[in-house]
C-alpha cells in the first residue's frame, strides 16, 4: 500500500463522483456529497490548494471507500 498522494478538493470531487456520488448542496465553502445506493454522505471543503492528508483519510473513511478504492477513482 502506498501513500495517498495530495491531491485538491476538485480532484476529490471528481473521484467521488466518478464512484457514484452525487453532489447534495453546497453550505458556504462545502460541498456535501450523498450516494445514492449506500446512503453515505461526506463533506468536502472547496478551498484552494491541497487538502491535508488527514482530512483526505477523513473523507475516504466517510465515503465508506478504502484508500485503494479511492486511488482506482483518481
Amino acid at each position: 500500500m502506498s501513500r495517498l498522494p495530495t491531491v485538491t478538493a476538485k480532484e476529490v470531487v471528481k473521484a467521488l463522483l466518478r464512484g457514484g456520488f452525487v453532489s447534495g448542496h453546497q453550505h458556504g465553502s462545502h460541498l456535501f456529497l450523498k450516494h445514492p445506493v449506500t446512503e453515505k454522505r461526506t463533506v468536502v471543503p472547496m478551498h484552494t490548494g491541497d487538502l491535508p492528508r488527514p482530512l483526505l483519510k477523513a473523507i475516504i473513511k466517510q465515503a465508506g471507500l478504502t484508500e485503494d478504492e479511492f486511488r482506482d477513482l483518481l
